[in-house]
């Protein structure tokens, strides 16, 4: 952990002590009593924003704190950040290891102010692996006696449908709790995302029910929770950290194995450098295409409209492809 993080830690306490007057303390009983402020809900990822936004609606003040185009990996709180975070009413993050630095900022929040969501809490978890390219068993669920666990989980649970449901379910029984007059309005708002994602899910059933093919290969080890779900194989290029890049040997066992398995398509991401991918697609004459881990939007994707529904049907229209 930097220490530029335990210095945030440091002015987010003297904020919560010294700030209580402050408009960041919208909820408090002088604040309900006057205007009915709006919970502050703060997410950690888009996949739970856009989660709060749909259960919430205009009940609610929903903050990203990641802003858009960053690779949720690489991400660091700022001061603005922190203070901000400090006047929260609800923070609900992925947890699983994916932002580091919450571990921290949590045990400095007020939790008789704000309700904690640890939206992976009690999930079955996959385990995270070290890729060696062992592409006998990539894709499967891994387990400790398989492959070369750490201990550590994988974080991309929401690329499975009825997973971010389970997650939506933890932020809606938070803005219940939280905000008990509108409890009926966040319980019909989260039903209508439950048969979204029902019907997604369906859709993504349907797609590999209709594929020749199981096996896809794609730039980072983001989609085992996808494959698991669907009975589909991943052969990911770097493992879970995207910044983990193949061995020259490794590159070279991935350009054979595209070949013999007769993958037409490497697959990368937003938000992560295809070069390598680019590498492997041109040495064994192959296309490229991109599936989005959803890990975050991009200011292009913000400008157009897209969401999760719309992003995840791109991936289906892409796998289709891939799958063929």
């Amino acid at each position: 952990m930097k220490k530029s993080l335990l210095a945030l830690l440091s002015i987010v306490t003297a904020v919560g002590i010294a700030g209580c007057g402050s408009k960041e303390t919208a909820s408090t009983p002088a604040a309900e009593g006057s205007a009915a402020a709006k919970p502050k809900v703060y997410t950690t990822i888009y996949p739970l924003e856009y989660a709060a936004e749909r259960i919430g609606g205009d009940h609610i003040e929903v903050t990203n704190l990641i802003p858009p185009g960053v690779e949720p990996h690489d991400y660091e709180p700022t001061a603005k950040d922190m203070v901000a975070l400090s006047g929260a009413d609800i923070f609900a993050f992925n947890g699983s290891g994916l932002e580091l630095w919450v571990d921290k900022a949590v045990e400095s929040m007020d939790k008789s102010k704000t309700t904690i969501v640890n939206a992976t809490e009690g999930m079955d978890l996959l385990h995270a692996v070290e890729e060696e390219h062992d592409h006998e068993h990539e894709g499967e669920a891994a387990t400790e006696e398989e492959g070369h666990d750490h201990g550590d989980k994988d974080p991309h649970v929401w690329l499975d449908p009825s997973k971010l449901k389970e997650q939506a379910a933890k932020v809606k029984d938070a803005l219940v709790k939280k905000d008990q007059a509108h409890a009926a309005d966040y319980e019909k708002n989260f039903q209508q995302l439950s048969a979204d994602l029902d019907q997604l899910d369906k859709e993504f059933k349907d797609m590999v029910a209709q594929s020749s093919k199981k096996e896809f290969m794609v730039s980072h080890s983001a989609f085992s929770y996808l494959a698991k779900r669907y009975g589909l194989e991943q052969v990911a290029i770097s493992g879970v950290n995207p910044a983990d890049e193949p061995s020259p040997s490794q590159l070279k066992e991935l350009v054979e194995h595209v070949k013999e398995h007769q993958i037409s398509y490497v697959l990368f991401e937003t938000l992560v450098s295809p070069k390598v991918a680019e590498v492997i697609a041109r040495e064994a004459g192959v296309q490229t295409a991109t599936l989005n881990p959803l890990e975050g939007l991009t200011e292009e994707d913000v400008k157009a409209g897209r969401d999760y529904l719309s992003i995840m049907r791109e991936n289906i229209e892409t796998l289709r492809a891939a799958l063929k």
